[in-house]
């Protein structure tokens, strides 16, 4: 058991930010936003207005606040004001579908909705019967170094059953105002985390205060040593918890600074990001890194400047798997680590990692002090099964203080998943006699060539390992009748003029020549790009979708 204790009076908004303020930390720079900085006294100041406006509005503990919104400061006293307020938050994306925010909205019985004016206007005609909505408050969508709170409420938004005004008037409007702010206990329900909805509609991992502060605490502090003069930026955008703890709570945690940037994530915008702030800590996912090193080679090649990524301490890695060659590349090209490590939404976040000092490349590093892994048989109901031989292939499960209640809504997906302080990841992994973890893909993703197995995970590494090989994704695809490996590969740039049907053979040459004879993809499809999820993972979901419509031909 973890020795990590909390006081029954216990909010996130105090363990997170105020209590800065009471460390005398409220005039060192909180965000930084462009060429526009915050210092924690000014995040402050705005998340305990908009607490009291939420509260004097008639917010009551346990209700729902849904943010929408991109990575601006506004998105950040949402996220405190909301906690300060007692309301129990739940993020969106800015850019998904709007039928799909509409779903989340109806389906957490969200009582405000903060977002940009643009979504909220897209919204409107699908909330209007909502009775459950009272408030809607509305924040730009500003590019990088511009006004975070500076727009107006869509007329849509007029003459509704539920109050429309802008972030910055709420704020305002109760600058002065005091209500007694609600008691909150370490266990009341503080946000609720959703899955990446890889079947079906996303799902709310339900979480209370507690289980953020313990995670920060052992992942964080003692495993990754956060410190106060990092700064941080980050690839996942905000909304996604993997980034609200890396790029939001973790460096409040320890009084760090993060530094924000709205454009869409590419190789361009976060290299920029890095430079311009300074960055020592990096939040990425592998197919970033990837293209990073691929924008690197296009500059050299061109006879311009290498990046200069000196700064950085650190990037995390999580989200999908991080092939060791593709580390071992990016850390002899620019230097510093690349702690590789698993998490979820039902646990908050990241379990077992790799950390300073303890890198096994290929891994994703041992177990984090507090939690406890077992590797058990697929078949296992409840932790309590004999585990597995070490090596051996199995389920990961899971134990910790971060797991989350339960899915709101869904008892038997529930019951399924979460066996008390135990969490049932669905995961597919292994783990060594030195206690290192691997990957080996979700159970849902193998699929059977000639009657065995095949883990896409493998013949992906395999690719990657090519000097041609950018990024890569292999799925199932039919061949009369029978289930064979296809790839999609992203060249490198110096590989892109090369013959693509030689190219094609010799990667499959490379795989025939490496691995079992059934695991070598049989098509080789190359792209321009990968799509992606709303989390930055490889959308596989897609790609086999588009394969069985048949637009995925050599």
């Amino acid at each position: 058991m973890s020795d990590v204790r909390f006081p029954d009076d216990f909010n996130l908004a105090d363990y997170w930010l105020f209590d800065r303020i009471r460390e005398d930390k409220g005039g060192k720079v909180a965000l930084r936003f462009g060429d526009r900085s915050w210092t924690y006294a000014e995040v402050a100041e705005r998340s305990r207005a908009l607490a009291n406006f939420l509260v004097d509005s008639g917010l009551k503990p346990e209700q729902r606040v849904y943010i929408v919104l991109p990575d601006t400061p506004a998105f950040v006293w949402s996220i405190f004001g909301t906690l300060a307020a007692g309301g129990v938050i739940a993020m969106g994306n800015p850019i998904a579908p709007t039928e799909d925010l509409a779903y989340v909205v109806e389906y957490v019985r969200a009582a405000v909705l903060v977002t940009t004016p643009a979504v909220a206007e897209a919204l409107a005609p699908h909330i209007k019967g909502l009775s459950t909505l009272k408030t809607v408050l509305v924040a730009p969508d500003a590019p990088t170094g511009a006004d975070p709170e500076a727009c107006e409420v869509p007329s849509a938004l007029a003459r509704q059953h539920y109050e429309a005004l802008t972030l910055r008037d709420a704020i305002e409007r109760d600058y002065e105002v005091s209500p007694t702010l609600p008691r909150i206990q370490r266990d009341d329900p503080a946000i609720w985390l959703f899955t990446s909805g890889s079947t079906g509609r996303p799902k709310a991992a339900m979480h209370s205060h507690r289980d953020f502060a313990f995670n920060t605490e052992v992942f964080a502090k003692r495993t990754i040593g956060m410190r106060e003069d990092d700064v941080s930026v980050s690839v996942p955008r905000l909304f996604f918890g993997y980034a609200t703890g890396t790029n939001l709570w973790f460096p409040f945690a320890v009084g760090a600074t993060v530094g924000l940037f709205s454009e869409r994530p590419t190789a361009e915008s976060i290299t920029a990001a890095i430079q311009r702030y300074k960055a020592t800590v990096v939040t990425n996912v592998p197919t970033m890194l990837g293209k990073i090193l691929d924008l690197d080679d296009e500059r050299r090649a061109k006879g311009e400047p290498a990046l200069d990524l000196s700064t950085v301490r650190f990037h995390f890695s999580a989200g999908e798997a991080l092939p060791e060659p593709l580390m071992r590349r990016f850390v002899e090209r620019f230097g510093g680590e690349i702690y590789d490590g698993i998490g979820s939404a039902e646990m908050f976040h990241i379990y077992c990692s790799n950390r300073p000092g303890d890198v096994k490349p290929g891994s994703l590093g041992r177990v984090v002090e507090g939690y406890e892994l077992r590797i058990l048989p697929e078949e296992a109901d409840a932790p309590g099964a004999t585990e597995l031989p070490r090596g051996e292939i199995g389920v990961l499960w899971v134990k910790g203080d971060s797991v989350a209640h339960g899915y709101f809504r869904d008892r038997e997906k529930s019951w399924k998943t979460f066996h008390g302080h135990w969490c049932r990841t669905g995961d597919l992994f292994s783990i060594d006699e030195q206690g290192y973890l691997y990957f080996s893909g979700r159970a849902d993703d193998l699929f059977k060539v000639g009657g065995i197995f095949v883990a896409p995970r493998e013949v992906e590494d395999c690719l990657l390992a090519h000097p041609a090989v950018s990024v890569c994704a292999v799925i199932p695809a039919e061949d009369s009748g029978l289930t064979k490996p296809k790839a999609l590969v992203v060249l490198r740039p110096d590989a892109r003029d090369r013959d693509r049907g030689g190219l094609a053979d010799e990667l499959k040459a490379h795989v025939q020549s490496r691995l079992s004879k059934h695991k070598y993809p049989r098509w080789v499809i190359f792209v321009d790009d990968l799509p992606k999820n709303d989390r930055g993972k490889v959308d596989k979901k897609s790609l086999i979708e588009r394969e069985k419509r048949g637009e995925l031909a050599e």
